[in-house]
């Protein structure tokens, strides 16, 4: 944990894990059938921002970071909206 790449794709991946076991978890039934796969590919580009990053890559780094923010904020919809009705 040497690089602000370390800290903020930990941090990410920790997001995730707390997603999927409160998904995984819960009792409710919000229509929320989340593949797998899908926690995979985040961590995945969790994994290549970070390699990216310590490489020296700063704005491919970056890049990678907002990608996976974007592909986890639209697929897997950690914040659930009220319907305005």
């Amino acid at each position: 944990m040497e690089t602000p790449y370390d800290w903020i794709t930990v941090g990410i991946f920790a997001g995730l894990i707390v997603l999927f076991m409160q998904r995984s978890t819960s009792d409710t039934t919000d229509d929320v059938d989340d593949p797998l796969w899908m926690y995979l590919a985040a961590g995945a580009g969790c994994a290549v921002a970070n390699y990216i990053g310590n490489e020296g890559q700063h704005v491919l780094a970056i890049i990678a970071i907002v990608a996976t923010l974007a592909f986890v904020f639209h697929f897997l919809k950690p914040f659930r909206w009220p319907r305005a009705d």
